[in-house]
């Protein structure tokens, strides 16, 4: 039964389904394969075999009974400890918050409930999802399987990990300035960060922003598309939620790219990138001439991205942390958290406001760029997946990094224009660390964006080359 953990959800779901297993041998196996791995890795900070097990002893009396099933039903699941779980204890990687249960879902936990999923624990996050290295002081961090002594990535870092290990065949996770795709990129998973309100976020304090999103992770691109049939589609309460229904994750990923026009920057102009980032990726750019796809180095003007991105995240971590400060005090929480919110409070509604018209400006001038480009290429992370003792990168091609986001821009500059974007396993560098590649494509076009990834993920398939710790294989070379 150890070999079920390493199909994919898809394949999963389908053998369920037809009764060639059951949810809870399927959800056996996973257990066995945490119990083995976790205890290292630490991807799995809130574990509940017995309640899975009886949530899957469900799953099959509602098969057997002839019951309508959902698209992903008896899949195992754990959920990003961001995401508020009725019942279940939601840390948000903070010791203020570290006995804090819940009474209601967040929409997507509800949704992925509905769909038949298999909730089995919560995973790592860094504190409160700032920065993208998981760490905190309740649970500690969450190492790299392809390297213990480096991190995953974050926000989605434990989601991630338990992907990448076989303790999960697919997660959910959360993105403003690339946690979904970070930690995708750092542990050779799929992460795919959707338009604005295609996933629609409930409860949510500034339900207008479109800065965060949530979202799937997956080890395959047809993962990511299945579980988007069950988290997508409109919501009343979510006012920026997208009508298109959710049965078009359904269709054929197989297109012909025959003559498609595809842009690669390597560094959108300006960001330093590390060179094994680069080298990476560039080595599997004939990927796409072999796909018919036309491949030119282009980019669009993405002046004023980064103040836009720190002006505006500030503000929002103003409105998340305020009620918090005055409730716990703000020692309670990590010094970025603190300076990320003083930022927002000494901003004045003018900074804002223009902050607002410069994204504005920017985001007509890459959707231009995009009516002569289907797709954006570029690298997910400047940077490799780095000690586990740092909290971030300080230096990248000799410049340095200012604030503990300034190493994530490659990621953040895309979220300030709203354009759907994956990250999708491009290979390993010299030194065995997992890259990836960012695929953005044209406003509300995530079919799309998924289409692409899709193809390159066949022509390549990294994906199948898993963890030396945990995985079926030592070998992380390609």
């Amino acid at each position: 039964m150890s070999e079920l953990i390493w199909l994919s959800a898809v394949e999963l779901a389908a053998m369920i389904r037809r009764g060639d297993v059951s949810a809870v041998e399927v959800l056996t196996a996973h257990l066995e394969q945490i119990e083995k791995v976790d205890p290292a890795l630490n991807a799995i900070v809130t574990y509940l075999p017995e309640l899975a097990l009886d949530i899957a002893r469900a799953a099959d009396e509602k098969q057997a009974r002839g019951d309508e099933l959902g698209v992903l039903h008896g899949l195992p699941i754990a959920h990003k400890d961001l995401s508020e779980t009725a019942g279940i204890r939601t840390t948000m990687g903070s010791p203020a918050f570290s006995d804090y249960v819940p009474e209601a879902d967040d929409l997507i936990i509800a949704r992925l409930k509905q769909a038949g999923c298999v909730t089995l624990g919560k995973t790592n996050v860094p504190e409160f999802g700032a920065g993208s290295h998981t760490f905190n002081p309740v649970f500690g961090a969450t190492l790299n399987p392809y390297d213990l002594s480096k991190t995953c990535g974050g926000s989605s870092g434990g989601a991630s990990v338990a992907l990448a290990a076989g303790m999960i065949p697919i997660a959910d996770g959360s993105d403003l300035g690339g946690s979904l795709r970070n930690p995708a990129s750092f542990c050779n998973v799929v992460g795919f960060r959707p338009s604005p309100g295609r996933v629609p976020s409930y409860p949510k304090g500034m339900a207008w922003s479109t800065l965060s999103v949530v979202g799937p992770m997956g080890r395959t691109v047809q993962d990511v598309a299945l579980m988007l049939q069950a988290i997508a589609g409109y919501d009343c309460r979510a006012p920026i939620s997208l009508h298109e229904p959710a049965t078009i994750f359904a269709e054929p990923l197989e297109r012909d790219f025959a003559d498609a026009l595809i842009a690669w920057s390597p560094d959108l102009g300006s960001l330093p990138v590390d060179k094994r980032v680069r080298d990476t990726i560039q080595a599997q750019l004939p990927v796409f001439s072999d796909l018919g796809c036309r491949v030119e180095q282009a980019h669009p003007d993405f002046r004023d991205a980064y103040d836009i991105f720190q002006t505006l995240r500030a503000w929002s971590f103003e409105q998340s942390f305020a009620e918090h400060f005055a409730q716990f005090g703000e020692a309670a929480f990590k010094e970025t958290i603190r300076w990320n919110a003083a930022k927002g409070r000494s901003l004045t509604g003018a900074q804002i406001s223009r902050a607002e018209v410069k994204r504005t400006e920017l985001f007509h001038r890459v959707r231009e760029f995009l009516e002569t480009y289907e797709y954006l290429l570029l690298p997910t992370a400047q940077a490799p997946p780095f000690p586990i003792e740092w909290e971030y990168p300080q230096v990248i091609n000799d410049q340095p990094m200012t604030t503990y986001i300034d190493w994530m821009m490659s990621c953040a500059y895309i979220t300030v224009t709203g354009l759907p974007a994956i990250s999708v396993p491009c290979g390993f560098s010299e030194d065995g660390l997992p890259i990836g590649l960012q695929i953005v494509g044209r406003p509300h076009a995530d079919f799309s964006v998924l289409q692409l990834a899709y193809a390159f993920q066949e022509a390549t398939r990294f994906y199948e080359q898993k963890p030396g710790f945990g995985g079926d294989s030592a070998s992380n070379a390609p």
